[in-house]
Order: structure tokens, then sequence, then C-alpha cells
């Protein structure tokens, strides 16, 4: 599937069946949350902490290639900088949503945009060791060889507690972790409220967002205008950070369900 596949399929919305929360389902899930208290987690490129929009990070950490490690990789703890602008974008994004979230950069992309799935398997497993409530990756694996080691920490990730939101591939074909049904998988579609959030009838992709023709932050403090799942997917990820907030007790699996009732196109079960 391409980006313009997925939003597609979200361009005439089927009515979905919601959880049946007392209404307005917003205000019960979100209203008045902030996403303090909530750890979110940017598996990217890096994050610039100085970006206007960014307002500061909690914590560093990349994880770089390294030939005489056992897993080809290897960790270095402290500030770094956005290789690329794409992390300080999700970053931005889910501060606008989740104003006093606390965000950690997670670096496993390099200069060009492009990493490993060691690196990745490795930010994915250091954010749930590391107890993060939310986990942005805007990023994925088209290997098949990673399909089994992803999909094993994406399962240890919602049995730890670590709401795992995906971003759908760009590109034809699966993408992982995006395709497993442990994680909150999010594509792009046309319009300009960020608080946009429709649920697919059917998935993989759970959730579509704002993500086609936005603003979004970049490298050196600048912004441009992009399109990409990339840019749903954390809006995805702010509204989960708010939900953790205000309810903290619920695990990955009542996270999504929430969100799925949050929908614009959800009905409470027995009004559909």
């Amino acid at each position: 599937m391409t980006l313009a596949d997925w939003s597609a399929a979200f361009t005439d919305l089927a009515e979905v069946v919601g959880l049946p929360l007392p209404e307005p389902v917003r205000e019960w899930a979100w209203g008045g949350s902030t996403g303090a208290g909530v750890r979110v987690a940017v598996v990217d490129s890096g994050v610039d902490a100085g970006h206007p929009l960014v307002g500061g990070v909690d914590g560093c950490i990349a994880f770089e290639p390294d030939a005489q490690a056992a897993d080809g990789v290897r960790a270095v703890a402290g500030r770094h900088e956005d290789l690329v602008g794409h992390g300080t974008a999700c970053a931005a994004i889910i501060r606008s949503i989740a104003p006093d979230a606390s965000i950690h950069s997670v670096r496993v992309l390099g200069a060009n945009a492009r990493g490993t799935g060691a690196r990745l398997l490795a930010g994915i497993r250091w954010s749930v060791a590391a107890g993060m409530d939310v986990v942005n990756l805007s990023l994925s694996s088209r290997s098949d060889a990673w399909f089994a080691p992803l999909h094993a920490a994406a399962d240890a990730a919602r049995s730890a507690g670590s709401v795992l939101v995906c971003a759908a591939n760009n590109l034809p074909g699966p993408t992982y972790p995006a395709e497993f049904a442990s994680v909150i998988s999010v594509a792009a579609r046309p319009g300009a409220d960020p608080w946009d959030l429709a649920a697919n009838p059917h998935p993989p992709v759970d959730f579509a967002g704002c993500g086609v023709d936005v603003e979004v932050a970049w490298a050196g403090g600048g912004r441009i205008v992009a399109t990409g799942n990339s840019f749903a997917a954390p809006r995805v990820a702010g509204m989960a950070a708010l939900v953790r907030a205000k309810h903290p007790g619920l695990d990955p699996a009542q996270v999504k369900a929430v969100l799925h009732a949050a929908a614009v196109n959800a009905v409470p079960e027995g009004l559909a």
C-alpha cells in the first residue's frame, strides 16, 4: 500500500463500533489532560532540543553501528543533534498535542535518514526497558529478516505497558512493526484539523490523522511543508499520551480502544 492508498481508505468514512464511553467521549478520554507525567520516546533521527516548537527534551540516547558488538549496535547516551530533521518534526507535533509530556530522543537513523533493523530493534527495546509510556515510530523495516525480532519486541512492549504508535509505510509493501496488531498503526489523510482522528474499519492500519501538506518543524530551527504517514503518527502518539496521563491505569490495548471510541467515525455500540 502507498500513502495515497492508505489515505483513500479514509476518504468515505464508514462508521465503526466504539466502546460505549461516557459522552462526550473525547472529554472523557483526554479532556483537561496535558500529557503531564507521561514519558514519550521519539525513535527517529534525533531531536533538536533547542527548536522552539520542541520545547526541550528530557533525555537522549543514540544507537550507532558497532561491528565489534554482538548485536552490531552500541548505545551512546547524552545530548545529540537531529541528523535529518525528521525526528524534530515528530517531537514538535507530539508537543503541540501533549504540551507537558516528557519527550525523550532515541536516535536510530543516520544522516541519510536510513538505519538498520538492529538499530530500530535496539531503540524499541531501550524505550520499553526505560519505562516509556508511549513510543513514536515514524519509521519501519521492510526486511522480512526482522519480522520475528520486531514482532517479539512489539509484544514485549505491550506486555510491559508501553504504547507503540507506528506510521504505516509510504511505499508499497508491508513493513514492521506497523503491520502488527499489538501496535497502533497510523496513516495520513488530508485536512487541517490537528485533532482529526479516523478509525479504519479495514486494518492493518488502525487510524488516520492529519499528515498531508502540513507545516512541520525541521532541523536548524526551521519549518517545512511535508506529506507523510510519519507526520500523522505523532499526532496519535500525542493523543495516546493525553489518554495515559488522564487514565494511567489503562494498558496499551485499552488505550487503543479509547482512541478508537474517540474517532470521528465511531458510533457507540448499540447505535451503529
